[in-house]
């Protein structure tokens, strides 16, 4: 079962990379995220995060696929379920782009996780790309150090 969002943004892709990849800082521009700890150092592939949500249960994810500047993928498992997190931005023009955000839920036990989360995890998904959004076209790198 997959949930996603696309969303255009009016700045470039390698500045909505960067509010994206510092993936400790989104509770700073979505309140779907309340907290994120990297576990490892800094966002690699096989590095752990530790994330907590609004009424979904804290879970560790372990970043499975990173392409540098356009897209990371990670993954939390439970019993029973396995779930994917994608996180894409490609270029659409100077200085604009798309993000692509998607939720993937698979397992024995991933369909039935999927639907009692579904309106939760499409609510998460547009608060987190109206967010990214925001953060991306409204502020500097230097805001953000």
């Amino acid at each position: 079962m997959e949930q996603h969002t696309d969303i255009d943004v009016d700045a470039p892709a390698g500045r909505v990379w960067e509010v994206m990849s510092d993936v400790e800082r989104w509770p700073e521009w979505t309140a779907s995220v309340r907290s994120v700890t990297l576990l490892d150092g800094g966002l690699r592939i096989g590095a752990r995060a530790r994330i907590d949500q609004p009424r979904i249960p804290t879970s560790v994810w372990t970043v499975t696929d990173l392409t540098e500047g356009r897209e990371f993928v990670w993954e939390a498992v439970g019993p029973g379920t396995r779930t994917k997190g994608r996180h894409t931005v490609e270029a659409t023009g100077p200085g604009t782009c798309r993000v692509t955000l998607s939720i993937t839920q698979s397992g024995r036990l991933g369909s039935v996780l999927g639907r009692g989360y579904r309106s939760l995890t499409d609510r998460y998904l547009s608060m987190e790309a109206a967010g990214l959004k925001a953060r991306a076209e409204s502020s500097t790198p230097d805001e953000n150090a």
